[in-house]
């Protein structure tokens, strides 16, 4: 039976301490790979993590959306595990902020919040881990998007934008870094059960299930499982591409 090991490799997974992050986090261990798992503010979310996956993980605090927090997390795991081969960028924001918004500041703060993290925060991790990767051989940038990239949103446009960003990201890491032997790669998830989509599922469950052709809301799982086959040799020529995740509920 053929399987996927990743025994050797090490991955940074941001926003690593629940939801997709989380179950990405466990599936690469048992894949064999050394594990930092990020976090902002769910200390004992992430040590959880850690503790469940035994001593090929870490837990590394950093804000992505801060720059400095965003090198010493990648100092910190370099200075662990010496190298980083694969990067997941996980780590995202969402809230409502609607066009029809009563307060103009409000409006602005949510796209600098949402864009400082969903986008800049990628980006900048990107950069970074790349430094690691050409020193030795090559590495994967896995992004996480979302069918909001492609949609457009009619209450939370900033979130739609920046995940179309990343859509964006993808393929300009895909053109400019493969001389390197980087690749990239995104992942475009529908409604998954996570805490991020839990106010939206819990106001709109069976409109959302009606969008969705397979009946039910997508699963940590099912986004994992596509991280993992990314991250795997079996993905290798796979570069530029946004692999999307959402039950045939949107097409593009």
């Amino acid at each position: 039976m053929e399987t996927i090991d990743l025994t050797g490799k090490v991955a940074l997974i941001t926003g690593a301490s629940r939801g997709i992050g989380r179950q990405a986090a466990i599936r690469m261990a048992s894949a064999g790979a050394l594990v930092a798992v990020n976090y902002h503010r769910s200390e004992a979310d992430a040590l959880a993590v850690v503790r469940e996956i035994g001593d090929r993980a870490i837990a590394v605090k950093a804000d992505v959306s801060n720059p400095e927090q965003t090198e010493e997390m990648t100092n910190a795991v370099l200075k662990r595990f010496g190298r980083i081969d694969i990067l997941v960028n996980n780590a995202a924001t969402f809230d409502m902020n609607p066009f029809d918004g009563a307060s103009y500041a409000a409006w602005q703060r949510g796209w600098e919040r949402t864009f400082a993290l969903n986008v800049f925060g990628a980006a900048n991790a990107a950069f970074l881990a790349m430094r690691s990767m050409r020193e030795h051989g090559g590495g994967k940038i896995i992004n996480i998007a979302s069918r909001a990239a492609f949609r457009g949103e009619t209450e939370f446009a900033d979130y739609g934008a920046s995940k179309a960003a990343i859509v964006n990201l993808t393929r300009s890491i895909a053109r400019a870094c493969a001389k390197d032997n980087i690749v990239a790669s995104c992942v475009a998830p529908g409604f998954i059960e996570t805490e991020m989509a839990r106010s939206e599922l819990e106001a709109h469950r069976q409109e959302i299930l009606n969008q969705i052709p397979l009946r039910r809301v997508g699963s940590v799982d099912d986004v994992a499982s596509v991280i993992l086959f990314l991250a795997s040799p079996m993905a290798d020529y796979l570069n530029g591409v946004t692999i999307e995740v959402n039950g045939g509920s949107w097409f593009h």
